[in-house]
């Protein structure tokens, strides 16, 4: 199902020399597919749990419906609005890790395939990089005011700490999951094309991305589905690397290729 490279001759534990005999020539080249795809699966895995941990902190802001005294209340109280921050401040070493998981995500599937559609592949990435974006957006939003009366001693605007909230949940519930849906399609369909994941699975990704893409609903429950996909994406491919041989290694870069691309930049 994979295409991997073994040197039963390599020195050092079946691995490939780079080649020409030159050391380090490409930093990948020689390095363990099956360690590769473990951390990928240790990256979507920490996306996940931290995107969770994160979420469920910044959606304890009182919601539209909470009464002028209540958000007073909320806002004043230091314990309830340093849990916001804390969940502000989780988010972004989820989004480092989903950034690292897309691109370890790529290079593994470029490793294991002989040939990926180059358009697919960088829909995916970009996909990938716009939900970040978004995602960061919509976690500064909902923390706004606690930021606000944790660092400036601000006032509670009961208004302004209303619209906040539906600002974060419209950005990433209306745009962050559309970006979401875009990289469930893509990588259904790397994954469909080069034979690596599960026929029914790529089924799912693609009910998965669509539901995302045509949901219209403001259900909280909404911005948990994603996450819960890379988890089954991460399930998946832990028990495909398990059928790796531990003596593959990642395939080396062409010396022909590399110069003819080199050529055709010139």
């Amino acid at each position: 199902m994979t295409d991997v490279i073994v040197d039963d001759n390599a020195p050092d534990g079946g691995m490939a020399s780079p080649a020409g005999g030159e050391p380090n020539e490409e930093a990948e080249q020689g390095r363990s597919l099956r360690r590769a795809a473990y951390l990928t699966i240790g990256l979507g895995v920490a996306f996940s749990l931290l995107y969770f941990l994160s979420y469920f902190l910044l959606q304890q802001t009182p919601g539209p419906e909470a009464t002028d005294a209540e958000i007073i209340a909320f806002y004043g109280a230091g314990g309830q609005r340093r849990l916001i921050l804390i969940g502000l401040y989780v988010m972004p070493f989820a989004g480092i890790a989903y950034l690292w998981f897309i691109v370890a995500l790529r290079m593994w599937i470029a490793n294991s395939v002989r040939r990926i559609n180059p358009l697919l592949s960088n829909v995916q990435l970009v996909s990938g990089v716009v939900f970040i974006g978004l995602l960061f957006t919509a976690a500064a939003a909902s923390a706004a005011t606690a930021a606000s009366m944790e660092y400036v001693q601000g006032v509670v605007d009961p208004m302004f700490a209303r619209q906040l909230p539906l600002l974060s949940s419209t950005i990433l519930l209306v745009f962050a999951m559309r970006m979401a849906a875009m990289f469930v399609f893509t990588t259904s369909n790397i994954g469909r094309a080069t034979g690596l994941l599960p026929r029914w699975f790529i089924y799912l990704g693609f009910v998965v991305g669509l539901f995302l893409l045509l949901s219209a609903t403001f259900n909280k429950l909404l911005a948990l589905v994603f996450p819960l996909w890379v988890l089954c994406l991460c399930a998946i491919m832990f028990l495909r690397a398990r059928e790796i041989p531990p003596e593959a290694v990642v395939p080396p870069v062409s010396r022909n290729h590399t110069d003819r691309n080199t050529k055709t930049k010139s």
